[in-house]
């Protein structure tokens, strides 16, 4: 057994080593050198050390006040603050916030949400769900790493990318704990974290539900819900903690508990919130557009590029198609469910929400749940021939492509971007 937990740990560790390092290599030398544009969550940090919510006064200039909140006279991050809490020791020791090098900070800790993830597909084996050997499970947590959105994401380190970041590690955290239901109060505690990260990772609680219920099976009836109830008792008192966490921020800086301040951000489309709110079905079809349907513009009048991205991202399948095998699976486990269900209540709100991810190279929103969808591969009857190994190559060289050019200057002439945010598709 010692053995056994010592190659797991060996993998582990090769995994988070040729992650990390794939990941510094395709970030922007400058991430290594000075903070991001986008330094949100250090600035939050700062003003928390100054003994205040609301930042000492406008947002730097650098910033061009992207995604502020103004209220009463004040300035506020709006995101979920988890991070900047990740962010407060570095803040700290520098003196400031932009002697922070916060990109940097989130580009070491990428690492680990495939070596989490790595862990959670040797759960998945150990507990006879699934049928892969240690390798396959190693080449999967690569795959998500190196062959899906998180790529590009990992290397950005601004705000909206570096909070995907922590999400992932507590969402891979959060699954690894979920199965078999063992440590409630921890799996608890590790979906309350993520909440405070990105907000959708709340709905991934039935996985918790599910696998509670399958191991509390039992002689008796009476013995099933005590046992059921008593781990939800546990898992659910981390998760109101958090929720509690978060209804007091709110309310601290916006008077309203159920308040996250989006209505108050600066931003061009601020009307389209106001006339259809921030969640909406209005915004269904164009999300499942860009979700579904978003692919590369093939430019004939331009040679020099040969195709453009729309800045709204390319469509998942497109980023990561082997997500495509799981149409057509025929194997299915008694987890399966758990984490289909997981998997789209996850994904609905951003589906409903008034932005698509824009700026992306490919949907981010999906990597608030792709580690549930490569459980799900992990599951599946997919086998690793040689046409798995052609299209994981394609999705590798697509996914370095995204890391090496999103964001950079040098390669904008491949993105399409439309500051409205009203076209999606090829222009006419």
């Amino acid at each position: 057994m010692a053995g056994t937990a010592k190659a797991r740990a060996a993998y582990a560790v090769g995994i988070y080593c040729a992650t990390t390092l794939a990941f510094l290599l395709c970030a922007a030398p400058e991430t290594l050198r000075v903070h991001t544009a986008y330094n949100h969550f250090a600035l939050l940090a700062e003003a928390w050390l100054k003994g205040s919510l609301a930042l000492p006064g406008p947002p730097p200039g650098y910033t061009g006040s992207n995604d502020f909140a103004a209220f009463q006279g004040q300035w506020f991050v709006i995101f979920p603050p988890l991070p900047a809490v990740m962010l407060l020791p570095f803040v700290a020791l520098a003196g400031s916030a932009e002697r922070v090098r916060d990109g940097e900070v989130f580009l070491w800790l990428a690492g680990f949400g495939p070596l989490i993830l790595f862990y959670v597909l040797e759960k998945l084996t150990r507990l006879g769900f699934s049928q892969r050997n240690r390798s396959s499970n190693a080449i999967l947590a690569l795959l998500f790493g190196l062959g899906s959105v998180y790529f590009f994401t990992a290397v950005q380190g601004s705000v909206w990318f570096a909070a995907h970041v922590v999400a992932v590690v507590l969402g891979a955290s959060y699954f690894w704990l979920a199965l078999g239901a063992e440590r409630p109060f921890l799996a608890g505690l590790m979906l309350g974290l993520g909440f405070l990260s990105r907000t959708p990772l709340l709905f991934a609680t039935p996985l918790f539900v599910f696998e509670a219920y399958r191991v509390c099976q039992g002689p008796t009836e009476v013995r099933i819900w005590r046992e059921f109830s008593k781990k939800l008792a546990w898992f659910s008192l981390p998760v109101g903690l958090s929720l509690l966490v978060c209804c007091w921020h709110n309310w601290a800086r916006f008077d309203e508990p159920f308040n996250f301040g989006y209505e108050y951000l600066q931003i061009i489309w601020q009307s389209r919130i106001q006339r259809f709110g921030l969640f909406s079905y209005h915004y269904l079809p164009k999300n499942l557009g860009v979700l579904l349907t978003s692919l590369p513009y093939w430019t004939g009048l331009k040679p020099e590029t040969l195709f453009q991205i729309n800045g709204h991202g390319l469509a998942l399948w497109v980023t990561t198609p082997f997500y495509l095998t799981l149409l057509w699976n025929r194997r299915r486990t008694a987890l399966d469910l758990g984490l289909w269900v997981t998997v789209l209540l996850v994904a609905l709100p951003s589906l409903c929400y008034q932005n698509t991810g824009w700026l992306q190279f490919g949907y981010r929103f999906s990597n608030d749940y792709a580690v549930f969808l490569f459980g799900l591969l992990a599951l599946s009857d997919l086998r690793f021939g040689r046409r798995f190994w052609l299209v994981s190559a394609c999705a590798f060289a697509l996914n370095a492509f995204g890391a090496l050019s999103f964001g950079r200057p040098k390669f904008a002439r491949y993105y399409d971007i439309d500051p409205t945010q009203v076209r999606i598709y090829q222009a006419d």
